[in-house]
């Protein structure tokens, strides 16, 4: 059980990171900001990447705030993993 909800946790931060990749990338093309793919990623992101940028100023301009969001994502699904396995123990 335990297993499962470590790797459960790892596919879902996985799938975060990507989602907010791929949000980069898209925004460095001419894509359609009402296409199913960019609305399902801007709905998944928004939340994470809205909040970092009140705080975050971009440099020039680039908005560093999805490599932040990317860094504290990590960091909290180390905290999380770190947390169960203590648990065990």
């Amino acid at each position: 059980m335990i297993i499962f909800l470590l790797r459960f946790i790892q596919f879902f931060f996985t799938a975060l990171n990507l989602a907010i990749i791929a949000r980069v990338i898209l925004s460095w093309f001419r894509f359609d900001p009402t296409h199913p793919i960019s609305t399902t990623l801007y709905d998944i992101t928004e939340p994470i990447l809205g909040p970092l940028r009140r705080y975050i100023p971009p440099i020039g301009m680039i908005d560093i705030s999805p490599m932040v969001a990317i860094i504290l994502l990590n960091i909290l699904q180390t905290v999380i993993e770190q947390l169960i396995i203590a648990s065990l123990g």
